[in-house]
């Protein structure tokens, strides 16, 4: 039995906003994606605050998150809709 599906694992990677870090814990990741970082996050990123005619920025955390699906493939030397082709 020659394989002609091959499929490929593809990760998806994507960050939450950036928000103040005190405020991060329950921040969760979009539906489909998994939290891989703790607590309040990763404090990488700066948020702004407009005040009047200022904005001004601050330190914040956020989170990374990620998210694996399989990209349908035909392995080499096969192709078509159903991988038939030779």
């Amino acid at each position: 039995q020659v394989k002609k599906q091959c499929d490929q694992k593809l990760l998806i990677r994507m960050k939450t906003k950036c928000v103040p870090c005190s405020l991060n814990l329950d921040t969760q990741c979009p539906a489909g994606y998994t939290k891989i970082t703790n607590g309040t996050g990763t404090p990488d990123c700066r948020y702004y605050l407009e005040i009047k005619t200022h904005t001004l920025s601050f330190p914040g955390c956020r989170h990374r998150c990620v998210r694996e699906f399989e990209q349908p493939e035909c392995c080499q030397g096969h192709w078509g809709p159903d991988c038939m082709g030779k």
